[in-house]
C-alpha cells in the first residue's frame, strides 16, 4: 500500500508540465499531494513552496529539498510559415530533441501539442548522417503554415516547451520512466515522507521544499537556506547510474535497486565552481541510519552535475548540506528511468535520517 500512494503520487508529478521558471502545475500538484501532512506552508518570490511539520523542538530544523522544474525549452522565434524555433532550458543532449513530440504550454496555460522535424535520412549527404543536429537548428511543427496560425494557436516568444509524453511501469515491474523524474521523484519522496509522519511527532522540526530552477544553475538553494535557516540541508534529488550497456562501473558505480546513494562529492566541470565536498559528519550521520535500520544504500561519488544543496552550502553563513539521491537511468532525456525499490528506500533513509537526528 506504501508504494502504491508513493508510485500515484510520482506519477501525478512527473505528468505535470514543469520547465525550469514555470514551475506553477507542479507546485499545484504537490500542494495537493501534501494536503492535511503539515502544520506550516508558505511560497516565497521565486515560486518555492515550503511545508513545515513542526517537531518537539522548532528551532532545531532539517530541510530536505527536491525540484520541481525539469529541463525543457523555450520559444525564441517564429518563422513566417509557421514553424517554432526554439533554445534549451537546462542541459541538453542535443541528440535527443530531433523527431520527438513536443507541448507547448501558452500564456493562459491552454497545452499545444507539436513535433521537432528534420530532414529526412532519405536525403541526408554522409556529412550530415555524421554530425549531431544542434537544439538552435531544429524547429517545432504545430501542423500550421503561417505565423498567424501559429499566434492564433497562443503560442508565442517566450512560451516553455516540454516533451509531450506521460509515465509508466515498465511491463508490470518495479521501474516507472517519464518525462521528469528528475526529480519529482524527490518531490514524491518529500510527501510520502510526511505521510508517514502524519501522526507522530518527531524531535526536530521538518521543512520540506519543492524548489525552482534547479536546472539552469541550483538557484533555489541559497534562498531556501536563508529564508529557513535550518541545522541542516539534504537535496533529494536523482543521480547517475552506470548499470547499462557501455558505461563501465569505474565511471559510474551506483546502479538500481541497490539503494539510495549517500552523496560524497559532486562537481561539474562546465560550470567549474559548482559542486559539493560534503562535510564527514554529515555521511557518518545519514550511513548510520541507514545501517542501524538495514536500509541498502550506495556511497556516491559523481562529475557532471549537482543538487540545491551546494548554493545552500554556499550561501549566507554557510550550511551544512548534503545528499540522500535517487539513481535513476536516461537523465535529462524524455525516458528517464527509476526504481521503485529505490524510492521506497530512500523514502525509509529520509524519515530514519530525521527521526534520530540529535544536531551535528
Amino acid at each position: 500500500m506504501k508504494e502504491n500512494t508513493l508510485l500515484n503520487t510520482l506519477m501525478n508529478l512527473d505528468n505535470a508540465f514543469g520547465v525550469s521558471g514555470d514551475e506553477t502545475d507542479v507546485a499545484a500538484v504537490l500542494r495537493k499531494e501534501m494536503e492535511g501532512l503539515y502544520d506550516e506552508y508558505m511560497e516565497d518570490a521565486l515560486g518555492s513552496q515550503y511545508f513545515i511539520k513542526y517537531g518537539k523542538n522548532r528551532e532545531q530544523k532539517i530541510l530536505f529539498s527536491a525540484h520541481m522544474d525539469e529541463i525543457g525549452f523555450i520559444v525564441n522565434y517564429i518563422e513566417e510559415d509557421g514553424f517554432v524555433r526554439f533554445y534549451p532550458v537546462g542541459y541538453h543532449d542535443d541528440r535527443m530533441a530531433v523527431n520527438q513530440d513536443m507541448i507547448v504550454k501558452t500564456e493562459d496555460g491552454t497545452l499545444v501539442r507539436g513535433i521537432t522535424g528534420s530532414k529526412p535520412a532519405h536525403i541526408m549527404t554522409e556529412e550530415d548522417h555524421e554530425k549531431v543536429q544542434k537544439i538552435e537548428d531544429l524547429f517545432l511543427d504545430l501542423g500550421t503554415q503561417s505565423r498567424e496560425e501559429t499566434e492564433a494557436l497562443g503560442v508565442r516568444i517566450g512560451d516553455y516547451i516540454t516533451f509531450a509524453r506521460e509515465g509508466y511501469v515498465l511491463n508490470g515491474g518495479k521501474f516507472y520512466t517519464g518525462k521528469s523524474v528528475d526529480d519529482r521523484a524527490g518531490c514524491a519522496v518529500m510527501v510520502e515522507v510526511l505521510r508517514r509522519l502524519k501522526d507522530t511527532q518527531i524531535d526536530p522540526t521538518i521543512i520540506m521544499v519543492g524548489t525552482v530552477q534547479e536546472e539552469v544553475g541550483m538557484r533555489a538553494g541559497g534562498p531556501i537556506a536563508n529564508n529557513m535557516e535550518p541545522d541542516v540541508v539534504i537535496a533529494l534529488d536523482g543521480t547517475l547510474t552506470g548499470d547499462v550497456p557501455g558505461i563501465e562501473a569505474r565511471q559510474c558505480s551506483e546502479a538500481m535497486g541497490k539503494g539510495p546513494g549517500v552523496k560524497f562529492y559532486d562537481w561539474d566541470p562546465i560550470l567549474g565552481a559548482t559542486g559539493n565536498n560534503v562535510p564527514r559528519k554529515l555521511t557518518r550521520a545519514i550511513i548510520d541510519a541507514a545501517e542501524k535500520n538495514g536500509i541498502p544504500y550506495q556511497r556516491e561519488v559523481i562529475t557532471g552535475g549537482g543538487t540545491d544543496a551546494w548554493s545552500a552550502a554556499m550561501t549566507g553563513r554557510s550550511y551544512l548540506a548534503g545528499g540522500i539521491c535517487i539513481p535513476a537511468r536516461y537523465m535529462h532525456t524524455a525516458v528517464g528511468t527509476v526504481h521503485m525499490d529505490d524510492m521506497e528506500n530512500t523514502v525509509k533513509l529520509t524519515l530514519e535520517f530525521a527521526k534520530s537526528y540529535k544536531g551535528l
